[in-house]
């Protein structure tokens, strides 16, 4: 399901969502696969995020180990 998903367009895509599910356009028949969807997206920005904020971290280390 990950069909090369980026931060940038999971995060749209999640906006999206939100948008839909507070302006009642979702029908009840969709608004648990919504939710769902939604629930994927959420869990891979954190992923995305934590490997970034690692990774910003390593540089930062080497950086001032280098001093």
């Amino acid at each position: 399901m990950n069909e090369e998903l980026t931060y940038e367009s999971a995060y749209t895509e999640l906006q999206l969502i939100a948008s839909e599910i507070e302006n009642e356009e979702v029908s009840v028949d969709l608004l648990s696969e919504k939710v769902k969807r939604a629930a994927i997206l959420i869990a891979f920005c954190q992923q995305k995020l934590r490997a970034t904020e690692s990774e910003v971290n390593n540089i930062i280390k080497q950086m001032e180990g280098g001093k």
